[in-house]
């Protein structure tokens, strides 16, 4: 593969489980040439998520670690952090996420790096960044989930609130992280001028509330709805005879069209439903005269008079399997699968949705096996054999 926008961007990501891991998944996704620096014989925290294992493997460390190096460092010794310093001399980013304060002890932090390589791009990644007095509070997706007020928005009414069924903010933090990233290689490209970048979870959360957050600003309490929308209606998932349909009407004429597809143009004509205001005001009455009609038919045939034939917004509730195989996905190529030499198994792979017209992307290489590439990667930046060898009795590679 050829052409991908940062191909010859080295990046050194000595982070564990999703945050950082997702940001520099992106990165690899566009060619950079990731290595994960990781503790020797243990690793990534994430390798040992699970179950479901494959093999010994965990899939879901596979899902945020596709086309990346591996490289163990005992950033405790000298003789580590000193190989350490050699591999930022040729990065270009520089990510961990320490709880702030252990960079400083392992004098991995930006001020040593730099030292190293001046014009460095280096990410901290903590769960309430460098500064204010939860800084060294440690943190998760749960914690951030619950702190950030996501937690308080999700969930049926009258129920407790529930975490959303994916590490949401470990995500967000990811995707806010390759934004900066890229933004600092950009400014780094016109200034000649390397970067340090502090990055809360909870702070890069805050801003996905959007809608609810508006409700705050606008002297109201957002509260859990279940699927429901706090500002549009019908925007919600309703029962079928055999499952369940989302349907959005963000306007006028799409609640038309939804009457008619449902033949009730009574629904349309009716005061207590004639605006979209109207409609979020009266949402539980809206809600049963809609089901009443949805619990007829199947989905299946649901997506046909509403899709098909109305063009109406609506789609089924799908399993994850469903979403990741279908003909819409096939189509796409969104899932792929990288062939893993030393398995000989082929690993599937979500693709990253970047589909450009004049460059490539995509992954070359299944997720590293711990330590893959310790010698190598020293062999690349001009140690002498006798070098490495002299790492590896130093016990800075761990077990090989």
């Amino acid at each position: 593969m050829t052409d991908r926008i940062m191909d010859g961007v080295r990046v050194l990501d000595l982070t564990t489980f999703v945050t950082g891991g997702f940001a520099t998944l992106m990165l690899a996704n566009q060619g950079a040439e990731v290595v994960k620096v990781e503790r020797p014989d243990a690793g990534d925290d994430n390798r040992h998520s699970g179950p479901p294992f494959v093999d010994g493997e965990s899939p879901y460390f596979w899902t945020v670690n596709y086309g990346k190096r591996s490289v163990e460092l005992d950033l405790k010794s000298e003789a580590g952090r000193e190989a350490l310093y050699d591999l930022a001399e040729e990065a270009d980013v520089f990510v961990q996420n320490y709880r702030p304060g252990t960079a400083e002890r392992l004098d991995v932090d930006y001020e040593s790096i730099r030292e190293q390589n001046d014009d460095i791009v280096y990410c901290a990644i903590s769960a309430f960044g460098q500064t204010g007095p939860w800084r060294e509070r440690p943190g998760y997706d749960l914690l951030v989930q619950g702190m950030s007020g996501i937690m308080s928005v999700t969930g049926e009414p009258d129920r407790p609130p529930v975490k959303v069924g994916l590490p949401q903010t470990d995500l967000i933090t990811g995707m806010w992280a390759g934004f900066g990233i890229v933004n600092a290689l950009y400014k780094r490209e016109r200034t000649g001028e390397g970067e340090y970048i502090d990055l809360g979870m909870l702070d890069a959360t805050l801003p996905w509330l959007t809608k609810q957050a508006g409700k705050v600003f606008a002297g109201e309490e957002p509260t859990r709805m279940g699927t429901k929308d706090p500002v549009l209606a019908p925007y919600q998932t309703y029962e079928t005879a055999d499952g369940h349909v989302n349907v959005a009407c963000l306007n006028q004429k799409l609640w038309r069209e939804f009457c008619e597809a449902l033949d009730r143009p009574d629904l349309f004509a009716d005061p207590q439903f004639e605006t979209n205001a109207d409609r979020v005001e009266n949402m539980d009455a809206l809600e049963a005269e809609i089901e009443a009609e949805l619990t007829e038919k199947t989905t299946d045939e649901w997506m046909e008079i509403l899709v098909e034939e109305a063009g109406i917004p609506a789609g089924p509730v799908q399993s994850v399997e469903e979403a990741l195989y279908n003909e819409q996905t096939e189509a796409r190529g969104v899932v792929t699968h990288i062939s893993d030499e030393e398995s000989d198994r082929e690993i599937p792979v979500v693709e990253h949705p970047l589909n450009y017209a004049n460059a490539e992307s995509g992954f070359e290489s299944p997720p590293p096996r711990l330590g893959a590439d310790n010698r190598e990667l020293f062999r690349e930046i001009g140690y002498s054999e006798a070098e490495i060898e002299e790492l590896a009795e130093k016990g800075v590679f761990g077990e090989e």
